[in-house]
């Protein structure tokens, strides 16, 4: 009986959810011999965005087809019968797999009639493009000659690569190639004491090795469609770098010009990054995943790890190569940009000193002729206030016997000190 305290306690809305995603995705038990067929698909343009719900619903058509139960709805992953085999179905972040897997083998070794449990039409349907399919063949473990002899016919020795894993459980062989009927070719053989799940879990890596393998290479493509214009941008970025030095080109010509490369840069960058952020996570899956096999060497065959080292991993130091060249190149153009910008603002503020030089003797050539109009206008407005004057005061000069003369000569001063005090003055209130 639960105490009362555990009664009492309140879970996260997710605890459960989250406790069963760990246990949503069995690996399938698998016999030998057996036949797996693989198939993984992604939109063409915007897989991380896609609607989700167009995955499950062509999955449904695949089981409706079996008259097999149906997942639940929102569901990112379905493993059940389709008939006398089974399918696994998972929902990734940009692309979907499908996995049907059975007993027993045909006469003919890769048959790509196997492929055909995935009918015609639904396949035609599908929301999304092919980006590998692969067809795994399960056999008892025989000794290494035959075993050899059988890798000689079915596949291309020059890429072969072939290893024990998980301390001689199984031997695991492929070529990494598209055969001509579309698919790739695992071969597997296994120990008669390997239990059916660990089977079951070597397929899965297996598929998963070449997903990840065959994804991760969409940014080994990003980088070299991106190769040809970072080397054009680059030599204008270095000759801009280079006028800044001899000083041939305008500040402000050159100065658009880096603005132009940057933007052009930040472009380049954001398409990019989530597909080199993307290949960088894949590359991971695909060296943990080859790691847990726990390979060794077959015959003096190249291990599946040797293989991705010298076919594998060139491909992506190119992108992260890439991806950091991008990276450098806009920081050098925004360190020229701003030492640009400060020989700009440096400039414009001798400018602008000089502007207010200028401006200074501009203004006191301003106060000096200024000073001339007053002086010139008081002579102006005194002459004419004189002349008012006297002819105001010229019938009381000719009483008292003062001549116009002496009448003009005696008011001159004191208008003339009126009229300074008063423009004075008004100059003073504006």
């Amino acid at each position: 009986m639960p105490s009362r305290r555990a009664q009492t306690i309140k879970d996260h809305r997710l605890r459960y959810q989250l406790a069963n995603e760990l246990h949503a995705r069995p690996f399938p038990a698998m016999v030998a011999p057996g036949m797996a067929v693989f198939l993984a698909i992604k939109q063409e343009v915007q897989a991380v965005g896609r609607d989700r719900a167009v995955d499950l619903d062509h999955l449904i058509d695949l089981l409706e087809r079996h008259g097999a139960p149906h997942p639940e709805a929102g569901a990112t992953h379905y493993f059940g019968d389709i008939g006398k085999y089974q399918v696994k179905w998972e929902q990734h972040t940009e692309f979907v797999t499908y996995t049907i897997f059975g007993a027993g083998l045909g006469e003919r070794a890769f048959d790509p009639a196997e492929f055909e449990l995935f009918p015609e039409d639904w396949l035609a349907s599908m929301a999304g493009v092919r980006m590998t399919s692969a067809l795994i063949r399960i056999e008892p473990l025989s000794d290494d000659e035959t075993i050899a002899a059988r890798l000689r016919d079915w596949f291309v020795p020059e890429s072969l690569a072939v290893s024990h894993v998980l301390d001689n459980a199984a031997v695991v062989a492929s070529d990494f190639r598209i055969d001509p009927g579309g698919h790739l070719r695992i071969a597997m053989f296994v120990s008669p004491d390997t239990g059916r799940r660990r089977i079951g879990r070597v397929v899965q890596r297996l598929c998963e090795i070449e997903t990840y393998k065959t994804m991760s290479m969409l940014g080994f493509s990003r980088a070299r469609e991106m190769q040809s214009r970072m080397g054009e941008i680059d030599g204008n970025l270095t000759a801009l770098m280079a006028d800044m030095t001899s000083g041939v080109s305008a500040a402000e010509q050159t100065l658009d010009a880096l603005l132009s490369i940057s933007a052009e840069l930040e472009s380049l960058s954001a398409q990019s990054a989530f597909r080199f952020a993307a290949t960088e996570a894949y590359q991971a899956i695909v060296g943990q995943r080859i790691e847990v096999l726990r390979e060794r060497r077959f015959a003096g065959r190249q291990t599946f790890g040797e293989f991705m080292i010298r076919r594998y991993d060139p491909a992506m130091r190119t992108v992260k190569s890439t991806a950091l060249r991008l990276s450098r190149m806009a920081d050098r153009a925004m360190r020229a940009g701003q030492l640009l910008r400060t020989r700009v603002d440096v400039e414009r503020s001798a400018q602008n000193q000089a502007l207010l030089e200028s401006m200074d003797k501009r203004a006191a050539l301003q106060l000096r002729l200024q000073r001339t109009v007053e002086g010139l206008s008081v002579v102006a407005i005194s002459y004419y206030a004189v002349s008012l004057a006297g002819y105001l005061g010229y019938p009381l000069a000719a009483l008292v016997g003062v001549s116009k003369t002496m009448l003009s000569a005696l008011i001159t001063l004191p208008v003339v000190a009126l009229v300074w005090m008063a423009v004075r003055r008004i100059r003073k209130n504006i």
